[in-house]
């Protein structure tokens, strides 16, 4: 008994060290992508950037909001999914964005700026829906402390990546391709970190959580196009606006799951966040394709 006890705090012990350090890798393979041309597109194209951050901060927790209201997820479940809709674009959008003929420069600036941004939502928006949805039973939270723990392990890395390839731009050249495929690698060993620690919950909720995400994911991209052409935004504009909602940097939702429950190992409020780091590209890659078809670039 004792044994699996003492496993068991190792192992939480590793994951409170493995979860940040792998997203301040992760998050600093994007600022390594990086220039400080990138931040200031937000004055060159106000309108579009504007536009873009409106729909990801606001818009994309709304649409959530309802898809989990109309739903019987348990409360841990319907939590994580919040969680996640808090998270901005993840590192493969602007990857996205070129594949579905969007617009790259706008879907890097995006990411950036909703990236530093979330430092400063996330940490309110989850202490908001942990007191909703889980009520009595909610953790107590330091906001504050989160934010402090966020601005560590993503805003610095992502300025430390911009730097570096300010000053090394050749060297950055040469690297970030590697730089990516570990930040791939990690995001990758996280989801199946997350799912295999809650395999039971997920295996029990799954025909619900499934169909949520995907239905969320569908709506997000339908979305984004649709109020692009509606704010008078070219197409190619639209499909990058409705990549950067749709894929989340499930990464950081992961993680925060693990700073709102401060237990030992992952909790059930990161599922979401793992299934979706599968689903959204099952949906998003012919998705992009479907909405370019039927809106055009232009």
């Amino acid at each position: 008994m004792r044994v699996l006890q003492k496993t068991r705090e190792d192992k939480g012990m590793l994951l409170e060290v493995a979860l940040p350090l792998a997203l301040a890798i992760i998050m600093f393979s994007l600022g390594f992508g990086l220039t400080f041309a990138d931040f200031g597109r937000v004055f060159s194209l106000p309108r579009a950037v504007l536009t873009g951050i409106l729909m990801q901060v606001v818009a994309l927790p709304v649409v959530a909001f309802v898809l989990v209201s109309l739903t019987s997820l348990p409360p841990g479940l319907a939590l994580g999914v919040m969680i996640l809709s808090f998270c901005p674009g993840g590192v493969t959008s602007s990857i996205l964005t070129k594949l579905a003929g969007g617009t790259v420069a706008l879907s890097i600036t995006l990411t950036a700026v909703v990236s530093l941004l979330s430092v400063l939502t996330v940490p309110a928006l989850v202490g908001w829906s942990t007191d909703y949805f889980l009520g009595s039973a909610a953790p107590e939270l330091n906001v504050t402390a989160i934010g402090m723990s966020m601005f560590v392990i993503t805003a610095v890395p992502v300025m430390i990546g911009v730097l570096l390839r300010f000053v090394a731009p050749a060297f950055a050249d040469r690297h970030e391709g590697k730089v990516s495929l570990v930040a791939l690698v990690l995001f990758v060993i996280m989801v199946a970190a997350a799912l295999a620690d809650n395999w039971a919950m997920f295996a029990a909720n799954l025909g619900t959580l499934a169909p949520v995400l995907i239905g969320l994911n569908a709506v997000l991209l339908l979305l984004g196009v649709v109020v692009a052409r509606v704010v008078g935004l070219s197409g190619a504009d639209g499909l990058c606006i409705s990549v950067e909602m749709a894929v989340q940097n499930a990464t950081l939702g992961i993680t925060v799951a693990g700073m709102v429950a401060a237990v030992a190992g992952i909790p059930e409020y990161a599922v979401p966040s793992a299934v979706y780091g599968i689903t959204m590209f099952v949906v998003t890659i012919p998705g992009v394709f479907l909405l370019r078809l039927i809106f055009g670039k232009t």
